[in-house]
């Protein structure tokens, strides 16, 4: 499957899968809904087909998106899914960051601030509200202590290659179906990293909170038990307290590229069974 291809499925199923605390076809947001999301992973295809370096390519990505929606659904989807999409393995993927410019950054500072995304990549060093003076990959560094998305460009994506895209897979082989595949990801992905999301909403102690939360439901067995699906729900209700302030977005922008990855590389398929049949869950 072809990057853009890849890209506008891996973006369609995040959305679609009925995740713990995101947008999903049964659970919207008062600002956005699911269409919302499917919109702007049609933006994002178009700008990954019109060509260009990675730093115009995200702001491209970002002023599509604002073409058929106001809300920011997908600037970390993009952040991650541009380098990916112009590289066809990670040899070529760290050769892309390493060649990252000045230029690239001022057009993804750009991007961050019309995305309205207050946090990402916006250290005392390098503030997206200022002109870079760095490289988009020693922007990126400055803030991956604190930002998921900026460790990626500042480790090679090591995160979601080495433990994002393994788990993702051997879920989709024990549960047999894409939807379960990408929730039981997405909980594998909240009990070891704090959600960056969430942190920067409410802070260190919520974030630890969430890990705490979803590495019970895996104690339980995870989704494939009956229990597990229990303490899901039960994780699903709590983050969707407080008017959503403890979705886990971040989180699901990493899963978004360990199934653009799956894609790309075959692994996954577009004709893949997608949908859960299991009348416990959401």
């Amino acid at each position: 499957m072809n990057a853009a291809m890849a890209a506008h499925t891996a973006c369609v199923w995040e959305v679609l899968a009925r995740k713990v605390g995101n947008v999903h076809p049964g659970a919207n947001f008062a600002d956005l809904n699911y269409l919302d999301f499917i919109h702007s992973a049609g933006a994002l295809m178009k700008a990954l087909t019109e060509g260009g370096g990675v730093g115009e390519t995200i702001l491209r990505a970002v002023q599509l998106r604002r073409e058929v929606t106001p809300s920011n659904t997908n600037l970390g989807i993009i952040l991650l899914l541009v380098p990916l999409a112009k590289s066809e393995n990670r040899e070529q993927l760290e050769a892309i960051l390493a060649s990252l410019t000045i230029d690239d950054a001022k057009y993804a500072f750009e991007a961050i601030r019309l995305a309205s995304a207050g946090g990402l990549g916006d250290v005392s060093e390098q503030s997206v509200n200022d002109e870079p003076t760095v490289t988009l990959l020693d922007a990126m560094r400055l803030a991956a202590d604190r930002d998921m998305i900026a460790k990626q460009y500042a480790t090679g994506f090591a995160d979601v290659f080495d433990f994002g895209v393994p788990h993702l897979l051997r879920a989709f082989e024990r549960l047999g179906c894409v939807e379960a595949a990408v929730i039981e990801c997405q909980l594998q992905w909240l009990a070891k990293f704090p959600d960056s999301l969430v942190h920067r909403k409410r802070g260190g102690m919520s974030a630890l909170e969430v890990r705490i939360r979803a590495a019970s439901v895996l104690q339980y067995g995870g989704i494939g038990t009956s229990d597990g699906r229990a303490a899901a729900l039960g994780l699903d209700t709590y983050l969707r307290c407080d008017g959503n302030r403890l979705n886990p977005g971040t989180t699901a922008d990493l899963v978004t590229a360990c199934l653009f990855i799956a894609l790309r590389d075959g692994k996954l398929k577009a004709s893949d069974p997608f949908a859960w049949p299991v009348s416990d869950w959401l």
